[in-house]
């Protein structure tokens, strides 16, 4: 039973109210490693990345890594079903990197992405973390990722961190700062 307080999801600016009226209650809240629900949806996000990319390109986080103390978990709900998942690595003080970002196939195209990804920039300002980055596929299946994380004002990047150029790779980054670019 989830009785973790649920975190109210805010709109990304620009988003209209009507993209989450699918979900009556949906909720995000830490992500419960021993939740057979969330175990199955990890295994499933895991088989996928790894399935839709070329070997050795794959980045997905696995329990383990997603357990690491500089990462946080959130899982999102609708009553007792898992929608989808995403986390937030730190990097450093001022740069967080969004992993293993995920919906579940039945909530797809229906706002959840869209609220796992708010909810992740919401607790990357809350933090003061000033650039918030992501890697992601080039291939085909990555295409609705990459549009979502536009839609944030994401831009794409050189390769971050310990990342390095791939040609199956899609490194991204929004400034989270509120400076204008030069």
């Amino acid at each position: 039973m989830l009785t973790q307080k649920a975190t109210p999801v805010m709109l990304p600016p620009g988003a209209s109210n009507g993209w989450m009226a699918e979900w009556n209650t949906m909720r995000i809240i830490r992500g419960d490693f021993t939740d057979p629900r969330v175990i199955d949806l990890l295994h499933t996000h895991l088989t996928n990345a790894r399935a839709q990319t070329a070997p050795g390109s794959a980045h997905a986080l696995d329990i383990t890594g997603l357990q690491s103390a500089d990462v946080t978990f959130w899982t999102a709900w609708d009553g007792e079903n898992l929608l989808g998942f995403g986390a937030l690595k730190e990097l450093s003080r001022a740069h967080g990197e969004v992993k293993s970002m995920h919906t579940a196939q039945q909530a797809r195209r229906r706002g959840t992405g869209r609220a796992i990804l708010t909810h992740i920039i919401e607790a990357a300002r809350q933090r003061g973390i000033s650039r918030l980055s992501l890697e992601t596929g080039s291939w085909e299946y990555f295409r609705p990722a990459v549009a979502l994380y536009r839609s944030f004002g994401f831009a794409e990047c050189p390769p971050f961190a310990d990342y390095v150029l791939d040609p199956n790779s899609i490194f991204m980054t929004l400034d989270l700062s509120g400076r204008s670019p030069d």
